[in-house]
């Protein structure tokens, strides 16, 4: 029913893992970095700019799904094993995030950057200004209005089809490589979940919540309703379970269990999933719900895209 752990093969290591179907023509993309020359940070970085240029998702970049206010918004984070971390949250009329958020690590002393203040930073270091609402997305965000009875109600978001975090209201992409040489990136980008409140931040773009690495010991991803992997930190407690001796797919299975055990009812029918890299190459995933999947691609281009293991069969 669902693919346990792939299995490292060390003829053909894992390259670049990541979340969502979507993921694979990210993978493909980072590959090609890697087969360029370059680093593993570069390949995320690239690998994460496919889906923020495809108008096609809504979930993140370009054509991403706006605020209940028709803002589009954007998040992203960068992290290499090196301890250098950039973000951006909030961000608007700049398509890639995820290079402002590289351009926040590089260039500044700081490692986060939001609102209008990302914005300026990006058309300062040359960035383009693009309009990111693109006419598909604002439609979609018009049919919503018709519906919402627009007011301030932090869970409006759940009334989108299927549970909030599911394949279908799914808000992230989190890529994570591994070089021939053994170094480890990691990188996250989103627009965040369609018609949230103006200013809602999810986890996405907070080191130790929707991405954490450590050098000797892995980097891991979430993806879902981004409130629940906050309140554990959640990608930090898996590469915690991993460095105490937990496998990758382990330390994602335990991460999950942990907010069933926190949040009990309050998380019925909504979804949340862990995607791990160790720094052997091995990997693991898990979620609250069926439905979460990921692409792994090998060093050789060898590629798939599988269902993760779920604690629950079914919402409810």
């Amino acid at each position: 029913m669902a693919a346990s752990a792939t299995k490292a093969a060390p003829a053909d290591p894992v390259a670049v893992v990541s979340t969502w179907d979507f993921g694979k023509a990210a993978n493909e993309a980072a590959l090609a970095r890697f087969k360029a020359g370059g680093s593993a940070l570069d390949a995320v970085e690239a690998g994460a700019r496919v889906p923020e240029a495809d108008p096609t998702n809504h979930s993140v970049g370009y054509g991403g799904y706006p605020d209940r206010d028709g803002h589009v918004t954007l998040d992203a984070i960068i992290m290499d094993e090196d301890g250098r971390v950039g973000a951006v949250a909030a961000l608007e009329d700049v398509v890639h995030a995820i290079s402002v958020a590289r351009l926040v690590m590089e260039k500044t002393p700081h490692t986060l950057l939001v609102g209008e203040g990302a914005t300026r930073f990006a058309l300062a270091q040359g960035m383009q200004r693009t309009k990111l609402l693109t006419p598909e997305a604002e439609q979609a965000w018009r049919e919503w209005l018709k519906t919402a009875h627009y007011q301030p109600v932090a869970n409006i978001e759940n009334r989108l089809p299927g549970p909030p975090g599911s394949s279908l209201n799914h808000d992230t992409i989190g890529i994570l490589a591994r070089g021939l040489d053994g170094h480890l990136a990691a990188a996250c980008t989103t627009s965040g979940m369609a018609f949230k409140m103006r200013g809602r931040v999810g986890d996405s773009p907070q080191a130790g919540s929707g991405l954490f690495l450590e050098k000797g010991v892995g980097a891991a991803a979430s993806t879902g309703v981004g409130e629940e992997v906050t309140r554990i930190a959640g990608t930090a407690r898996v590469i915690a379970s991993m460095r105490a001796g937990l496998s990758p797919q382990k330390a994602c299975e335990e991460a999950v269990k942990h907010i069933v055990r926190l949040r009990g009812e309050a998380i019925k029918g909504m979804q949340v999933g862990f995607l791990a890299l160790g720094h052997d190459g091995r990997v693991g995933a898990y979620a609250l719900l069926p439905g979460f999947t990921y692409a792994v691609t090998r060093h050789s281009g060898a590629a798939e895209v599988l269902p993760s293991a779920s604690l629950f069969a079914q919402p409810g």
